[in-house]
């Protein structure tokens, strides 16, 4: 029986940036009581960023004043995208999903076109890794097809 390499790294992938988000969301869980937590991250980011910036822009106009919002929208995402993942549950979905909110998180602190970005465990890895599941689509589904074709 050969092993399908491509499905085995996909799963490995999975796995880990699952393990990745879902810890991320545990850190988080103090937002969905205590939104001043996000909302003092995000008023630092805006006193940084360049007036007239497109983060500045984002930060002003949508992050801050839904603060409230997305103080408990990020905890639960990371938390249910990363679960999701875990477990091989629609990893396109979840994977999308998950890189949506890093990418937020990356543009809302100004940091997406900075060198920082490509030193940065948070930044190209986790968009990188999201963004290779979503067009690859769950390794779990792969396998399973590649066992149906053996046996016929």
């Amino acid at each position: 029986m050969a092993i399908d390499r491509q499905a085995t790294g996909l799963t490995i992938l999975r796995i880990c940036i699952g393990i990745f988000f879902v810890f991320e969301g545990i850190g988080k869980l103090g937002w969905l009581t205590d939104r001043s937590m996000l909302a003092e991250q995000l008023r630092s980011w805006s006193q940084v960023a360049s007036a007239g910036s497109l983060s500045h822009r984002y930060l002003e106009r949508i992050a801050i004043p839904g603060v409230s919002f997305f103080a408990r929208l990020v905890p639960l995402g990371e938390l249910v995208s990363g679960a999701a993942l875990v477990a091989g549950f629609q990893t396109r979905l979840f994977a999308f999903v998950a890189f949506f909110m890093a990418l937020n998180f990356q543009f809302a602190s100004g940091v997406l076109f900075k060198y920082s970005f490509l030193t940065s465990g948070y930044g190209l890895p986790v968009l990188g890794s999201t963004l290779a599941l979503t067009l690859a689509g769950s390794s779990r589904r792969k396998a399973q097809s590649f066992k149906t074709r053996t046996k016929l």
